[in-house]
């Protein structure tokens, strides 16, 4: 089987199981993530407060932590939930969103890697180079001019090691691996950049698919490439409509993503 149909395999297990996927993200994005989930065939769940977090965690198939819009008390809430997550064996997607841009982000992210166990990590070329403890230059959420000319599989596998853990890094060509194996996503479009939460989004799908099969790998893989594949159609069908049906166009192309769809759309290759 290719990666293409081994991702297909993904989400057909997702759409048959639709695990409960609890998302402490960011405000900005909360509604698109929760939609995306569901689109994808997996149930949404978002609760932040410390009170709860650690029980709605407790419930879920897999947790799913955006630093996107970060104040302390939503950090105390990730890393009670991360540790429930860790104790009960069920995976932990971090998507370190602005990792390097001030201290509150850097000290939430030392904590976060050193007191939890993370299944994935997904973020741009920017935040994993310094969440790895590689030489970065932060640029707010986006990847700086200084770290565009790096290699985003060098700096993957580099992560994946050092954190031992799989490493998702998203941009014009998507890398995924686990350390050992490495996928090289080719699927997406330019315009997925000018939408508000896209990658917020893919982190999402990831802890749709990570809470449905065993492998975190082709989960990765899978829900990257699902993101990549509609932005092409989003792009087909409204593109030429401006940036707020492309939004829509999305939801809509993810919620007619299978596998049939990944295999024939999907243009994924291994290293």
């Amino acid at each position: 089987m290719t990666l293409a149909q081994k991702a297909g395999d993904v989400l057909a297990r997702v759409r048959a199981q639709c695990p409960l996927i609890h998302n402490i993200t960011n405000y900005v994005t909360v509604n698109d993530v929760a939609n995306a989930v569901l689109a994808l065939g997996a149930s949404p769940i978002m609760a932040d407060d410390i009170a709860e977090a650690a029980d709605i965690t407790a419930m879920s198939a897999a947790l799913v932590m955006n630093m996107g819009t970060l104040h302390e008390r939503t950090v105390a809430s990730m890393l009670d939930a991360g540790k429930r997550a860790n104790a009960m064996g069920l995976p932990v997607v971090l998507d370190p969103v602005g990792a390097g841009v001030s201290k509150l982000r850097n000290g939430a992210l030392e904590r976060l890697l050193r007191e939890v166990r993370l299944t994935v990590l997904r973020g741009n070329l920017s935040e994993i180079s310094f969440a790895a403890g590689l030489q970065a230059a932060a640029k707010g959420v986006d990847v700086s001019e200084a770290d565009a000319s790096k290699d985003p599989e060098a700096v993957a596998v580099a992560a994946a090691q050092r954190i031992h853990c799989v490493v998702a890094i998203t941009g014009a060509v998507d890398v995924v691996t686990d350390g050992e194996r490495v996928a090289r996503i080719h699927n997406g479009h330019r315009m997925l950049s000018r939408v508000t939460g896209t990658g917020c989004m893919t982190s999402a799908l990831v802890g749709a698919c990570v809470g449905a099969v065993k492998d975190p790998f082709l989960a990765a893989v899978a829900g990257v490439a699902s993101m990549g594949i509609a932005g092409e159609l989003a792009f087909e069908r409204a593109g030429a409509q401006g940036t707020g049906s492309f939004h829509m166009a999305i939801l809509d192309a993810l919620s007619h993503m299978d596998g049939p769809l990944m295999a024939q759309r999907g243009k994924i290759d291994e290293a």
